[in-house]
């Protein structure tokens, strides 16, 4: 884990703050925030039109961009750490299989995924999204967009994602997981493999999920037959092909 760095910028969308420039707050926490009883009236209509152009610049950009794998892991794992070189190999192999690589765009397990897509010759992209402690798209990003809600930039990795792969990671990584969870298990999107790689670990969370939310029938036994729990990327990467293989058969 790496210390918290002092804030020197911050990308607000397009824009790069820096200095005397930098905001205290983001654009989704003004817009979640609670105000007084009128102040929406006045603003919030207005921000649909800011939220409109997020959509249409993601969907315009990515369009054509052709099978693609959202690669997620935690922002903070070191160049020199094992799981970064695990992120490298993945994003590697993913695009000598055809597919492009899509990350959050930040450091750490997000940089390593996209180095090695970009190293390989494929399509390295980067969904970034304003925050106080991060600045910016890393370097090894080739298409990058830079989104300031979070709703409008997930609504990309899973539209334009056929599955996912998540090395370990922390809090943004599990909304990342649970929310492509929800989507497959209700039926919004098919044919989309959710690979975890680390067994020593997710192995926990999965067997939680498993005694408590299974034994207190919160959820289905089908429900965690929609992870797939490895340490082979090699494994990972091969589930995402068979998928593409599946959808491609189902629209010949």
């Amino acid at each position: 884990m790496t210390e918290a760095k002092p804030q020197h910028e911050m990308q607000k969308g397009p824009v790069r703050l820096r200095r005397s420039q930098l905001e205290h707050s983001t654009t989704d926490q003004r817009l979640l925030d609670s105000r007084g009883p009128s102040d929406w009236v006045h603003t919030d209509p207005w921000r649909v039109l800011r939220i409109q152009a997020e959509f249409v610049e993601g969907f315009g950009s990515l369009a054509e961009l052709g099978p693609a794998i959202a690669v997620f892991g935690s922002a903070r794992t070191l160049s020199d750490h094992p799981h970064y070189a695990q992120a490298e190999e993945c994003g590697g192999k993913l695009a000598r299989a055809g597919f492009a690589v899509i990350t959050g765009g930040g450091p750490g397990t997000m940089e390593a995924a996209n180095k090695g897509a970009s190293e390989a010759g494929g399509v390295s992209v980067g969904l970034g999204i304003e925050l106080p402690f991060e600045t910016g798209l890393n370097t090894w990003v080739d298409m990058g967009i830079n989104f300031r809600y979070f709703f409008a930039r997930k609504t990309m990795f899973v539209k334009y994602s056929q599955g996912f792969i998540a090395l370990p990671g922390g809090i943004g990584t599990l909304d990342e997981l649970f929310e492509a969870l929800t989507l497959v298990q209700t039926g919004k999107k098919t044919v989309f493999p959710i690979v975890l790689v680390g067994k020593a670990y997710w192995q926990g969370m999965l067997d939680w999920m498993r005694e408590t939310m299974l034994g207190d029938g919160k959820i289905s036994a089908t429900d965690l037959d929609l992870i797939t729990l490895t340490d082979s990327i090699d494994e990972a990467v091969g589930l995402m092909v068979e998928a593409r293989r599946i959808r491609e058969a189902e629209h010949a």
